[in-house]
């Protein structure tokens, strides 16, 4: 549990950095636009980032094995973007556009939006690594 509550943390600080780095990343504050709604929708959106990667990215991962053997394993950035994506469809599901990709709407897809969401997968993924080495040397 103490895992699953750091690593949530390590993705909020992820999902917070890369709203502010990737300007087609977008995180609205669930209900009313103070410092505390902001932090819960963050972790909200982090907590639901986690489910996805734990529960559909090991099968994803799983299926498109050949994939990685062909792509020598950047075929894992445009799954990882794909998975930012669907957390986004995810977070609109909840109520309001909480977590938005520009490009990415209720209709479809747009072609600019993977390349955004391949964008923050990655530094999501590097944010990831180093907050997840600190809390191992601290812990």
């Amino acid at each position: 549990m103490v895992r699953f509550l750091l690593n949530t943390a390590v993705n909020a600080i992820g999902l917070w950095l890369v709203t502010l780095i990737v300007p087609a990343i977008k995180l609205a504050p669930y209900g009313r636009d103070d410092f505390w709604m902001t932090v819960l929708s963050y972790l909200l959106v982090a907590v639901v980032f986690g489910l996805v990667h734990a529960i559909i990215g090991p099968i994803i991962k799983v299926l498109s094995t050949p994939l990685y053997i062909l792509t020598f394993g950047l075929i894992n950035l445009v799954i990882n973007g794909a998975l930012l994506i669907f957390v986004a469809w995810l977070s609109q599901l909840i109520g309001s556009p909480i977590f938005s990709i520009d490009g990415f709407t209720r209709e479809g897809l747009a072609v600019t939006s993977m390349g955004w969401a391949i964008l923050g997968a990655l530094i999501m993924s590097v944010i990831g690594f180093i907050g997840r080495k600190l809390f191992k040397a601290v812990a």
